[in-house]
């Protein structure tokens, strides 16, 4: 496993980091983000998809209500999920969770503590607030068998 830290002082330098991350994915990988509300899981991810090469990240926004976020970028799809509002593993299926972390896509799924089953390709993200404008972020890169 490897992992690496980083500070960002504004949401530009965590949509910046989002980014670098983006243009070194390829396609399966599954991304699972931690931090409480407005850590900036969705600016990382904004980045993300934008370093990804997705046509127009200014798109990508909180799946908070509609729970999936699907964009079309240039190699293969990316699904934005949140699980905020989930609680048990049933409704993790529901939603076809199952199915889309054993697809060919990038997934980066938000509130991922609250996912019940293990992941295969993943990429764990800890997004901690610092200050007003500081975020502490570690990435751990690690491929489950």
């Amino acid at each position: 496993m490897n992992q690496r830290q980083f500070v960002t002082s504004s949401q530009e330098e965590t949509e910046a980091l989002g980014r670098r991350l983006g243009s070194n994915l390829t396609a399966p990988m599954i991304i699972l983000l931690e931090g409480s509300l407005g850590a900036g899981k969705t600016a990382l991810t904004r980045g993300i998809v934008d370093g990804f090469g997705c046509t127009d990240p200014t798109l990508v926004h909180s799946p908070t209500f509609s729970l999936i976020n699907e964009y079309h970028c240039q190699t293969a799809t990316v699904y934005h999920i949140d699980l905020y509002r989930l609680e048990t593993l049933r409704d993790l299926y529901s939603i076809g969770l199952d199915e889309l972390v054993t697809s060919n896509a990038i997934v980066i799924i938000e509130w991922a503590e609250k996912l019940l089953f293990k992941v295969d390709h993943t990429w764990r993200i800890r997004l901690e607030v610092t200050g007003p404008d500081t975020r502490a972020i570690t990435i751990e890169e690690k491929v489950e068998g």
